[in-house]
């Protein structure tokens, strides 16, 4: 965006501020340096200036308990005064650059230069035009016509170059659309929690203003800069901005300034927003960097600094002075997915070895026609090399070189990339319908390869529709829900308060959207779970709230992963204290030293009536499969004041008030999910923080495992115990041990889930590596996320940054939605394995055609144009034709395919061999006998610049037609017999056959000159339709071989274990290097590139690629050529973390080129 548009800008605002100055208190101008100040200093400063917070909000016209009015008017002129809270994205690539992108590719600039040469020596009339002494340069039947039509074929050549072009170019193009359009879509479906008019609404976060006040919360990602004005035990990830990893605690008369794009870690409270948009902290770092920035250079830099954000964010990384500290987080980020999609790595290695094969194809093929040519005219007809013949002989050689090249043209399969591109943008659209929102493309296609799934329970295999069924009340079991009166009056109002008081105020139970529907649960699950109860038992929680706001609330302790358990304290009417308590029954209870009996008065409760206690009451609630939660208190004199930091002593003598066991229905539609998993060959585990009766009993329900098989249920300290040794280390031969058999991992740290995660994916102890997916939807569930091949974040209930680690959102929170990504998955992998089985056999054709042909007759039968077609059609047409086959249900009868499983299998390979034998056969066959079968003039041995021959034409129609019979045998993979199977569910298929067969009969009626075409009869037109239809009785014959017999059959595009990068070489300071970029050591430039565009179509995504993949980057670095397809940062949404920035404190320089994370997708 630059300084330019920034000063336009503030002289903009500035008039505006002249104008308005008298309608608010401060200005634009103010309020940013206001917000540059940190801790102490801006306490100091908003004394001084405005006196307290309060001033802030009446110079700012609002009101910290009631918000702004949110009339139209005012809100508008807020944005006019103060700006939007929005970055404006980095522009796309125009559709010209697009195209001068594609024009990079290497084969297509040599076909360029080979016409042009063309072109220009068939408008050069040599002087020894009419002498007999240029061999048979000008013999044959040509009138002088023809002659002038020498230029013809460089035309249509640079024609079918240009057609190339302008479809790749419009994919990217198209893609580059969808991908903003989703991203957008992203961005709006972004919400954020303020107060307008004394009421809480949700605004879309591109519509806070200045003067608002918003309400955040554990897992939130701020939207804007502001002050904190109330709240409690606020703790904020700062680390986006600051590379500080420590959690900087946030307090009214300490640190009160909230800064965008950093995290709440923990509690809740209130800001009031003071800068938003390109004002806030991460705007004003975007605007340095140039958020609209031309420089591809520096984008470069930006890019590759991007994913440090990832490892600093969740990892406390101790960053060293300097750049080296980018150097680390570096290594760090590119450590968690050092190898590249397994789809990615398999093209790759079959993209080089088809284009070795394909250049010395093409070299051998030039070599042998122009030694042919040399021999045949000095040596055989000992001709002299008269320099008049000098311009006819090049003319030749040029014919020779265009002849070598088409072949590698032919050889080089440029439409695997645009394959790859157009299935996973089309299952990423279709997977929208199917409630997954895909952030990073690979994803989709890792789902179809995962062998272990590690959900969540609570929301995903669960409706997170919290009730209490049970309590332990006044000494009393109660296996339903107690009558108010049966309970000591006592006891029910301290039961009311504490559960009222002592949970978040924005969690309510609003009455149901429709008439006879269930009451919405508004907020944290568990407590409207005991808002319910307390609902259920007559009673009501507004009143008590009323009483009490949440301003006078005296000290409140979140509830966090460690502490299992939330408290609140208040100040009673006499000056004592009282503090309410709830949390996990197990860790509650081990605290408390009373419990009230049956008459509401406390009685001593001792470590051995706890035992019984919990064999009794816990167990039985947690073996019905109920989580139970304890409620109790705990009163304190006025004086002294009690140490409210010393929380352990705090949290201790506490007095039960009851233990309620609250069920989360199992989702009706999971036992079926899982059971498709299961057949599927993907295990299901169970990962929760419920104890372990509670969890073994909803994991039986949802068939994650079976009475009386051998598996394991463990607590994270049991799992602890066994997998580390004896100086506390975590052993992964001792993880090896458990993980095949663990099923449900209870009472876990968001540590042990990452812990299992990460033991699973480093096993070595199954020949397969497994390919873990991971459901999460806490911010603590982030380093698992990230760690895992797949992160789920859950959409309804999942935080900001739980969204941000994750790869794939399921909008609705349904497991049922992670086995349809399994399915697109799959359907991704068959799909690409269609196109390369359709598309290798016209290669192995095409190629042995034009080389034998050249060797034999000097001339191909297959002209440079026809062979540019027959290219358009197999890559462009069939991979969209093949690449939107929708998936079946079928895909889940078998096990995943694994990382070392060939990308063409034997049965493919034989497909492949089969028909190219079939093709080749008639292809000779009509070649050297073709004219006499049907009786018309041979056009082998034609001189330079003939008419094209009726004898050709029938080749280059009949070849085309077997393709087009062949692209239907290539629907099915697996050696099917009915390859006509669903074919009418993918319109899209039908439409390219007959589109593809349309255009051919032009181009053989009305193609002439330029396509090499001589129109057909009808009966010749009969007999290539009737020997392509031959093909699908031959793929019946292939189908009856079986493949087992065929052992010669090699396979192709393997991944082998070793050449994953080994750790230890991303610990120096190796880059990761492809094998690709290995082969290209060795020499093989040319071609190489060609496949780098392979590898940037298929990283088209980059722009989701936000905080995880890092190969992008590194690509980028490595290779200069891979900018064709670069959809680098589509989009800098309307609210940002600036990651990485200012990652260490004193490299500056970081911050010149840290890359803003996109962080638009939630």
């Amino acid at each position: 965006m630059g300084d330019m548009t920034n000063s336009d800008f503030y002289s903009k605002n500035q008039r505006n501020e002249a104008n308005h100055a008298g309608e608010f208190g401060c200005t634009l101008q103010e309020l940013r340096s206001l917000m540059e100040l940190r801790g102490t200093e801006a306490v100091v400063k908003i004394k001084e200036t405005y006196g307290e917070t309060e001033g802030l909000c009446r110079h700012l016209k609002t009101s910290p308990t009631e918000g702004l009015a949110g009339t139209a008017a005012d809100l508008e002129k807020r944005k006019l005064i103060f700006g939007k809270n929005f970055i404006p994205p980095k522009k796309p690539k125009t559709f010209l650059q697009l195209v001068w992108e594609a024009l990079q590719d290497v084969t297509l600039i040599i076909l360029e230069i080979a016409a042009i040469i063309s072109l220009g020596l068939s408008f050069y009339q040599p002087p020894g035009e009419g002498n007999e002494g240029c061999g048979t340069a000008t013999g044959g039947a040509e009138d002088e016509g023809e002659a002038e039509a020498g230029w013809i074929e460089g035309a249509a050549i640079l024609l079918s170059v240009i057609c190339v072009v302008l479809v790749t170019a419009f994919n990217d193009w198209s893609k580059e659309k969808q991908f903003r359009g989703l991203q957008s879509r992203i961005e709006q479906e972004q919400k954020f929690t303020v107060v307008r008019g004394g009421q809480v609404i949700q605004i879309p976060v591109a519509e806070i203003v200045v003067g608002d006040i918003a309400q955040v919360k554990y897992g939130d990602l701020l939207p804007a800069d502001g002050i904190f004005i109330q709240g409690n035990d606020l703790k904020i990830d700062e680390s986006s901005l600051t590379g500080e990893s420590d959690q900087v605690r946030k307090s009214v008369d300490k640190d009160p300034m909230l800064l965008s794009g950093t995290h709440v870690m923990e509690g809740s409270g209130r800001m009031l927003v003071t800068a938003v948009g390109v004002n806030s902290q991460t705007g004003i770092i975007f605007t340095l960097l140039g958020a609209g920035g031309e420089e591809e250079e520096k984008k470069d830099k930006k890019a590759k600094q991007q994913d440090g954000a990832a490892a600093m964010e969740m990892q406390p990384l101790k960053s060293a002075e300097g750049g080296e500290g980018d150097d680390k987080d570096k290594k760090k980020s590119n450590m968690h997915k050092k190898e590249k999609s397994v789809l990615q790595g398999k093209l790759t290695k079959l993209a080089v070895q088809i284009g070795k094969a394909g250049l010395v194809m093409s070299a051998i093929t030039v070599i042998i026609l122009v030694l042919y040519f040399a021999i045949d005219t000095f040596v055989v007809k000992k001709k002299q090399w008269l320099p008049e013949c000098t311009p006819v002989y090049v003319q030749y050689f040029v014919k020779f070189f265009i002849i070598g090249v088409t072949v590698l043209v032919v050889a080089v399969p440029e439409g695997l990339p645009l394959a790859v591109t157009i299935s996973l943008a089309y299952s990423v659209k279709k997977m929208m319908k199917d409630n997954n929102l895909v952030r990073h493309l690979d994803a989709c296609e890792t789902m179809g390869n995962a062998t272990a799934i590690c959900s969540d329970k609570t929301g995903t295999l669960t409706t997170n529709r919290m009730t209490v069924v049970q309590a332990y009340i006044g000494d009393v079991h109660y296996k339903e829900i107690p009558d108010p009166d049966s309970v000591p009056a006592k006891t029910l109002e301290l039961l009311v308060n504490a559960i009222a008081i002592n949970s978040a105020y924005t969690t309510k139970i609003l009455p149901p959207e429709k008439e006879g529907g269930l009451p919405r649960q508004v907020g944290n699950k568990t407590e409207c779970g005991l808002l319910g109860f307390v609902l259920d038992l007559k009673q009501d929680y507004e009143p008590v709230r009323n009483l009490i706001p949440e301003e006078k609330l005296y000290k409140v302790y979140t509830f966090n992963s460690v502490r299992k358990s939330m408290s609140t304290v208040i100040k009673m009417p006499d000056g004592s204290f009282r503090m309410y308590s709830k949390g996990a029954s197990e860790i509650v209870l081990k605290k408390c030293s009373r419990i009230l009996n049956a008459a509401g008065e406390p009685r001593v409760f001792r470590p051995r009536d706890r035992d019984e206690m919990v064999k009794k009451v816990i167990e039985p609630m947690a073996c019905d499969g109920l989580r139970t939660i304890c409620v109790a208190f705990r009163d304190f004199n006025s004086s002294p004041e009690p140490d409210w930091d010393n929380e352990n002593d705090i949290l201790s003598d506490l007095t039960c008030i009851c233990v309620v066991g609250i069920e989360d229905p199992v989702r009706p539609e999971v036992p079926e999910a899982i059971r498709k998993c299961q057949r599927a060959g993907i295990t299901v585990r169970m990962v929760t923080g419920d104890n372990i009766n509670t969890a073994r009993a909803i994991a039986i329900k949802c068939g994650i495992i079976h009475p009386g098989e051998d598996f394991l249920c463990l607590e994270g300290k049991e799992f602890n115990r066994r997998i580390r040794n004896e100086k506390g280390e975590i052993e992964q031969e001792r993880i090896d041990k458990i993980w095949p058999k663990l099923r449900v991992l209870a009472r876990s740290s968001p540590t042990d889930k990452h812990t299992l995660v990460k033991g699973i994916i480093d096993s070595t102890q199954v020949e397969q590596r497994q390919v873990v997916a991971v459901t999460g939807d806490g911010t603590n569930d982030g380093p698992a996320l990230k760690k895992a091949d797949v992160g789920f974040a859950m959409g309804i209930a999942g935080t900001d940054v739980a969204k941000e680690a994750s790869d794939i959102i399921l909008t609705d929170d349904n497991f049922s939605s992670i086995v349809k990504a399994v399915m697109w998955g799959r359907n991704v992998y068959d799909s690409i394995s269609k196109f390369l089985q359709f598309q290798l056999t016209v290669n192995i054709v095409a190629v042995i055609v034009a080389f034998t042909g050249a060797c034999i007759t000097q001339d191909s039968p297959l002209k440079a144009v026809q062979m540019l077609w027959v290219n358009l059609i197999m890559d462009t047409f069939a991979s969209l034709a093949l690449a939107t086959e929708p998936p079946t249900e079928a895909l889940l009868l078998r096990k995943p395919y694994g990382r070392n499983k060939p990308l063409i299998s034997r049965t493919m390979m034989k497909n492949i061999l089969g028909h190219a034998v079939y093709q080749l056969t008639l292809i000779f066959t009509l070649l050297f006998v073709g004219e006499k079968m049907f009786k018309i003039d041979s056009g082998r041995n034609a001189p330079l610049h003939s008419p094209p021959s009726e004898h050709y034409t029938i080749i280059f129609n009949t070849f085309v037609m077997m393709q087009l019979f062949n692209e239907i045998n290539a629907r099915k993979i697996h050696g099917e017999r009915n390859v006509f199977d669903g074919i009418f569910r993918n319109p899209i298929f039908c439409t390219i056959v007959l589109g593809t067969f349309a255009i051919q009969i032009v181009i053989v009626q009305f193609g002439g000159k330029p396509f090499s075409c001589s129109p057909l009869q009808l009966d010749q037109w009969m007999w290539c339709v009737f020997i392509g239809l031959g093909e699908l009785v031959w793929g019946q014959v292939i189908a009856t071989i079986p493949t087992s017999r065929l052992k010669f059959l090699k396979e192709a595009g393997r991944l082998t274990e070793k050449e994953e990068v080994p750790e230890e070489e991303l610990n120096e300071d190796v880059e990761e290097i492809d094998h690709a970029e290995r082969e290209l050591r060795r020499g093989q430039i040319l071609w190489f590139r060609g496949l780098n565009r392979i590898q940037t179509q298929i990283e088209v995504v980059n722009t989701f690629k936000s905080g995880t993949s890092f190969q992008g980057a590194l690509r980028r670095q490595s290779s200069v050529t891979s900018q064709t397809q670069d959809v680098t940062n589509i989009s800098s949404p309307s609210h940002v973390s600036l990651s990485n920035a200012l990652s260490s404190p004193t490299s500056t320089s970081a911050a010149a080129a840290g890359h803003p994370r996109r962080e638009g997708i939630p």
